[in-house]
Formats: structure tokens, C-alpha cells, sequence
């Protein structure tokens, strides 16, 4: 019976100096509960994904230099972990690898075949796929190693065609006596639970235990759940790691079931710790420990607020209201609650002097005009140029509010609602923000009751409501889910009952919009598709579905 130890670590992108320091002390922890293998996730010395570092001269060089250390604080047990290695043949430089040692000897490298290239997926920009699965003896042992996508060929489970290689399969038929996967896969709502599907009918399919180690955190948008996992050869569960959080996972191969932590089957409770995880380690890595977000009163930045608390200690998170001449006075007096419920700080800095400036300063030019969008943007450009002189000034992250819904449709304004450092909401539809508040109100309390039940309003403009311009929200939502996520053209979307103008209304609002978004700060993704890096439309083009 072998006790395998699944280390399931937060790595920092391009830190490998602070990546390698960790790696050794959970080889360290390993060595300490008497595990025989410890076994780390994909690419753990760079971090994943490390995008254009690897085009950087000596990057994958000073990487590589790391190995010995690794390996000389793995003496006395077996260590598996993923790291980059030069391609010695012809293709891509580059090689996604996993190198397994043993008492501090190099047992072998595996190279993943699979290279997922779709979606936020670039690999084969760098990588040069392996060509065949690899297996190693390991004190008796056949131990297959295969890399993320190597274990996900499986019909139903990939979002386009399959592979023509099935390194799984190959390790089947050794056959091996256990099959190893290290992973570094971004999280999306709900997928834990059909990668535990699909794992569970490899291990069962290829006859040998499977032990799934994922890496956790948050790397630029992207967001790492973990929740490592072990199948024993007959598809049954035998341990997890936790979601969102670092571990150590030790487990006894063969006997009793070791430690679990059961996938939260709640969408909004994983969607709101995948948000708080995103947050605090976007800032933190980035050098931010403090952030400041605009408090308009409204839900967004309620929830925004909320999380930022959570994420960063309310006491490091500023709230700014900035009432300008078309905010009510319960917008202000609930931001003013809202922040006093958090024990966050709050300033209340008005705008209606710089936007009496402003006209002024721009009536020679305008005329007799009337006053239209322009004048509304304004606004929230003003209030942008006061979040940004407070991020400066005090070292805060802005924090933008705008959620998946407006930013879709360009209901936000460029250099203003728009700027800052991280789009918390940008992949969460307005109906899961009040999802997301809804359910943080039922556990704390935080978000006045006025928040939630009154009408979305931008509030730049007399008796403004979203509605005014917007379908509503539930309409919306369901159709850019159709057209954004499932990709489904407008006939189609037409054909599942909604209205043809409504349709046609949100798909040439997408479309137009794309510049809009492109200028966005940074997205944390958390739908099967989000806008950013996962979604490369060209910004001038002509084709517009109907």
C-alpha cells in the first residue's frame, strides 16, 4: 500500500525562486507524514499559464536551474512535478513537462501530448507535444504520468473535436498500476463536477487508481480551483482537496477512504469564493494590499464592496461615493450604510463642481447642443479621474463594477465606470449579481435591503432606470448566455422562442461594442466563456448576424 501526498499549491507566475521555495516545503510536509510520493501540479515551478515569459531569453533557462534543488530536497521519497524543458528535436522549443524523481534521482520526463489551443488556451504557441505516454517504475510500481488535457480525451467532455492520441488508453494497455495527472485548470462554474465525472470514467475505464493534482489561486484573470482528487481503479472516490484554498492532501493507496472535501454543489457559493480568490490574489501578487471602489448606491458596487471585504480585510478597502446632480439621496445614504456594515472606510467626495467646470469649459464648443449621452459620460468620467487620483495617491487598486451584462452591450463608459486595475463582475450577468448579493445577505447582512429590491439606475440622467435603454435583465442574460457562451447564432436563438428584434438588438450591441472591451481592465472569468483572452473577435469587421 503506497501513501501518496497530492500537493495542491498556489504558484505565483514567473516567481521561481518563491515557487521553488514552496515546492520543497510541502516536499518537506510530505517527507514529515511518512508519504512515499509527493506529487505537484502542472508547470508548478513557472506557474500556469506563463504565456510570452517563455519567448523571454533565459527564462526557461534560470527555470530549469531550479530542478537540482527540487531535487536534492527530495531525497528519501519520489517527487513529481511539471516544469518546462528544452525540446531537444524539431518544432516548438519548448516541451509541457513532468519530471519525476526519485531519493533525488531522475527517474524520466513526460511531455503532455495534448496541447489545448482554443479558448484561453495558447499551447501550442510554445510547446512541441510529446509522443508517446509515458510510464515509470517507481519501487515496484508502474506509475503513467499524463499532463491536464492528456486525460480529457473523452467524447462529450472537450469543446471540439477529439484528439487523435488517448495517453490514458495507452497507460491502459501496459497496463500500469496507477496513472498520474497533473493539472493546471482554470476554473468556470460547475466544472469541478464533470472533470469528477470524466476522472471517474477514466480510472475506471483504464482499470487503475487516478490521482488528479490541480493547481489552485489566481493568475491574471484566470481563477484555479484545486479540489485535487483520487479515483481508485474501480471509479470511486477516495479523496479530494479543498476548493479555492492550498493543501496538503495524504492519502493511504488501498486503504480506507482518506480526507474529503465534497465539491460544493452550490453555484453560488463556489462562484463567490472562486471571486474572493481571484481578487486577493490578483491584488496581492500584483503589490496591491489596499483598494478603493466607487459606491454609487447600487448593487454592483455593493456586491463588488462586498467582495473586496472578504478578499482583502474590510479595513484595507476604501469606498468613495460621489453624488453628481442626478443622484437620489438614498443612493448616497446606502452606500454610506452599506460601508458602515462592512467596516470599510468611506469618503463622500461630490462631483457637481467639476461637472459645472467641465460645461463650462467645453459650452464655447458645444453650443446650443442639447445635453445627451455625452454629458452622462462625463459624469462617470469625472468620478473615474477621482478614483484614480485616490489609487494613486495611496497605492489602492481600483476596483471596476460593471458586470457581464452592460459590458456586453456597452452599457458602461470607456474611461470612466470602465477604468481601473480588475473587472471583479465583468464575467458575472447582472441576474447572478443579485444571485451573489442575495446569498451574502443571507449570511451577513451587509447589503441594505433598498439596494436589492429597487431598480438598477446609472443615475446620469433625471428618472433614469437600466430598463430604459435594456431589455430586461432575465431576457438579456438568457440571450447573450445563448450567443456569448454556447456560441449559438441568432437564427438559432431565434428559434428557441426569443423575439427577433430583442435578438437581433443584443448581437449587434455585442459586435459593436467589441472596442469597448478590448480596453477593459483584466476580467476574472468564472462562465465557460468571458470576455478577454478566451474570446479574440476583431474590433473593425463587418459581419453582423441577424
Amino acid at each position: 500500500m503506497m501513501r501518496i501526498a497530492m500537493a495542491q499549491i498556489d504558484p505565483f507566475v514567473g516567481d521561481l525562486e518563491g515557487n521553488t521555495l514552496k515546492i520543497c516545503e510541502f516536499i518537506e510536509r510530505a517527507r514529515k507524514a511518512n508519504a512515499e510520493l509527493v506529487i505537484f501540479p502542472e508547470l508548478s515551478i513557472t506557474g500556469y499559464p506563463p504565456r510570452d515569459l517563455l519567448d523571454k531569453r533565459g527564462f526557461v533557462a534560470d527555470s530549469m536551474r531550479y530542478w537540482e534543488r527540487i531535487a536534492n530536497a527530495g531525497k528519501g521519497i519520489g517527487v513529481i512535478f511539471g516544469a518546462v524543458s528544452v525540446n531537444e528535436g524539431s518544432g516548438k522549443p519548448y516541451h509541457n513537462s513532468a519530471l519525476f524523481y526519485e531519493d533525488g534521482k531522475l527517474l524520466g520526463i513526460a511531455h503532455k501530448m495534448l496541447l489545448p489551443s482554443y479558448d484561453v488556451f495558447d499551447e501550442e504557441r510554445y510547446f512541441e507535444p510529446g509522443k508517446a505516454a509515458k510510464w515509470f517504475d517507481f519501487r515496484g510500481r508502474r506509475i503513467g504520468i499524463t499532463i491536464c488535457e492528456d486525460a480529457w480525451n473523452v467524447p462529450g467532455y472537450l469543446p471540439g473535436p477529439l484528439y487523435d492520441d488517448d495517453p490514458v488508453c495507452d497507460l491502459a494497455k501496459v497496463p500500469v498500476d496507477l496513472i498520474v495527472n497533473i493539472s493546471a485548470s482554470p476554473y468556470h462554474v460547475g466544472k469541478i463536477r464533470w472533470v469528477g465525472e470524466l476522472l471517474k470514467r477514466q480510472a475506471a475505464c483504464a482499470g487503475a487508481p487516478l490521482v488528479y493534482v490541480n493547481q489552485v489561486g489566481g493568475n491574471d484573470e484566470l481563477i484555479f480551483q484545486g479540489h485535487s482528487m483520487i479515483w481508485d481503479e474501480k471509479g470511486g472516490l477516495r479523496a479530494t482537496g479543498p476548493d479555492f484554498a492550498e493543501d496538503l492532501i495524504v492519502c493511504d493507496m488501498g486503504g480506507p477512504t482518506c480526507e474529503m472535501h465534497p465539491a460544493d454543489c452550490d453555484n453560488i457559493s463556489e462562484v463567490i469564493g472562486a471571486l474572493t480568490l481571484g481578487l486577493r490574489d490578483y491584488a496581492l501578487k500584483c503589490n496591491f494590499k489596499h483598494a478603493v471602489v466607487g459606491l454609487s448606491g447600487g448593487i454592483d458596487s455593493s456586491l463588488t464592496a462586498c467582495l473586496a471585504a472578504i478578499a482583502l480585510g474590510a479595513e484595507n478597502v476604501l469606498g468613495v461615493a460621489m453624488p453628481g446632480p442626478f443622484n437620489s439621496p438614498e443612493s448616497l445614504s446606502d452606500a454610506r450604510e452599506l460601508a458602515a456594515r462592512l467596516g470599510i472606510g468611506f469618503e463622500q467626495i461630490s462631483i457637481n463642481e467639476l461637472f459645472s467646470t467641465a460645461l463650462k469649459s467645453l459650452e464655447n464648443i458645444f453650443g446650443d447642443l442639447p445635453h445627451d449621452f455625452t454629458e452622462e459620460n462625463l459624469q462617470a468620467r469625472l468620478r473615474c479621474m477621482v478614483l484614480m487620483a485616490i489609487s494613486n495617491k495611496f497605492g489602492r487598486l481600483l476596483l471596476t463594477t460593471g458586470n457581464k451584462s452592460e459590458i456586453a452591450v456597452g452599457y458602461c463608459t470607456l474611461y470612466g465606470d470602465m477604468s481601473g486595475g480588475l473587472a471583479v463582475l465583468g464575467d458575472v450577468p447582472k441576474t447572478m449579481v443579485y444571485e451573489l448579493s442575495h446569498r451574502l445577505n443571507d449570511e451577513h447582512g451587509w447589503i441594505p435591503d433598498h439596494v436589492l429590491t429597487r431598480a438598477p439606475s446609472a443615475e446620469l440622467r433625471p428618472n433614469q432606470t437600466d430598463q430604459d435603454t435594456l431589455p430586461p435583465y432575465e431576457i438579456l442574460d438568457a440571450i447573450l448566455a445563448e450567443y456569448v457562451e454556447q456560441r449559438l447564432p441568432a437564427k438559432e436563438i431565434i428559434a428557441k422562442g426569443f423575439d427577433r428584434e430583442m435578438v437581433n438588438w443584443v448581437v449587434r450591441r455585442v459586435v459593436l461594442n467589441e472596442y469597448k472591451r478590448r480596453q477593459a481592465p483584466p476580467i476574472l472569468r468564472v462562465t465557460t466563456k468571458a470576455f478577454g483572452i478566451g474570446r479574440r473577435n476583431p474590433i473593425a469587421q463587418g459581419y453582423v448576424e441577424s
